[in-house]
């Protein structure tokens, strides 16, 4: 079932998968990570950003590599609050 509020990444345009690969590239520490996901959950309409990154993952649009260091970081995080 797909809903208004989020959007798969394969029905993204091009130029929004590259902006938000770009942003999170620009990112050189956990903080910047953070401090985007906050802002990408909270004023994006594509879904929560570890989604979009799995499926820019699924859909070969980035490395493992990368994938794993944003994902890591969002995960780490969640841990850390969880474990508060």
């Amino acid at each position: 079932m797909t809903t208004t509020t989020t959007r798969p990444v394969d029905t993204m345009s091009k130029g929004v998968r590259e902006a938000i690969v770009d942003q999170l590239r620009a990112c050189q520490t956990t903080d910047e990570i953070l401090k985007f996901e906050g802002w990408f959950n909270k004023e994006a309409n594509s879904g929560p950003l570890y989604a979009v990154i799995c499926e820019l993952l699924l859909t070969r649009s980035i490395s493992r590599g990368v994938a794993v260091k944003w994902l890591k970081t969002l995960m780490n995080d969640r841990e850390t609050r969880l474990n508060k």
